[in-house]
């Protein structure tokens, strides 16, 4: 394997089309201002370097980035590339990673707006990121120990799994299909409306009207804050373990909840099974 140790590079395709490649300690900045520095690579290695310049990786195949710096002005770094693997590194520019395949990312710092968009196969762990619209239209998604913070994010993703991760955001998981999150927890309004086969176990959920118009509704064990007018016209199935402040004509299934401030049934289409289990006895409403 090639090796590039120390070099500052700033022209237009650097490295373009490199094979079997190991860069050290550079930087991708500069007055040429140049773009797509590892274009068409394969089996490409960068560590502990910086960039400044856009569109560094596209279509790239086999590349791993260890202990870099990608700067706002990185923009769209990581696009139509697979097999990519980023550790302890910080994606902070725009547009990030789209439409790529089979990527690992790990103890990274991610500043992105509309990150991860159309993703096939992303494992995120220990990783903190700030977004909107965060990996819309991604599937087979696995994310564990992740913090989030930002709007509209995970919509229309299909086949995830989160587990002990913390999200404060607003609009999530809406269109979402086959999601399981666990030993999360969730703040903000209007969560997963039209979702579809959507499992929260072991959750702290935290936020005004979640869960509306969903199919395939699954909770267990979960504590709901904050909750108003949950649940309207979803087929659910829940294990509560705090009381809410208000339910509105769910369509089918079962919700147990310790208690309820309000019960809103005022369509006839509204036929799920509330049942109230508290110290004081058990009954249906």
């Amino acid at each position: 394997m090639e090796t590039i140790r120390g070099q500052r590079f700033d022209q237009e395709r650097a490295l373009y089309g490199k094979q079997d490649l190991c860069v050290m300690d550079c930087a991708f900045q500069g007055p040429a201002d140049g773009e797509s520095a590892f274009k068409e690579g394969r089996n490409i290695r960068v560590e502990n370097s910086f960039f400044d310049l856009r569109y560094p990786f596209w279509h790239d195949r086999n590349l791993t980035i260890t202990g870099c710096e990608l700067t706002e002005n990185c923009r769209a770094a990581l696009w139509y590339s697979s097999g990519i693997t980023v550790r302890q590194s910080k994606l902070h520019g725009i547009k990030a990673l789209r439409e790529c395949a089979d990527v690992t990312m790990e103890d990274c710092d991610i500043v992105s707006p509309e990150f991860g968009w159309s993703v096939d196969g992303i494992t995120m762990n220990r990783c903190t990121a700030q977004s909107e619209y965060f990996m819309m239209r991604s599937r087979a998604l696995h994310f564990t120990d992740v913090t989030f913070q930002g709007k509209y994010s995970f919509q229309y993703i299909e086949d995830a799994v989160f587990d002990n991760c913390r999200f404060d955001t607003k609009d999530a998981f809406w269109h979402a299909k086959n999601v399981v999150v666990k030993n999360s927890v969730v703040k903000g309004e209007y969560l997963a409306w039209y979702c579809e086969n959507v499992t929260f176990e072991n959750c702290h959920i935290i936020g005004t009207q979640p869960l509306c118009y969903c199919k395939g509704l699954r909770m267990i064990n979960c504590r709901m804050d904050e909750a108003d007018l949950a649940f309207e016209k979803s087929e659910v199935q829940a294990e509560l373990t705090a009381p809410l402040i208000s339910i509105k004509n769910p369509y089918q299934g079962r919700i147990q909840v310790p208690q309820v401030g309000e019960i809103v049934r005022d369509d006839p289409a509204a036929k799920a099974e509330i049942y109230i289990q508290s110290p004081a006895g058990s009954h249906c409403a």
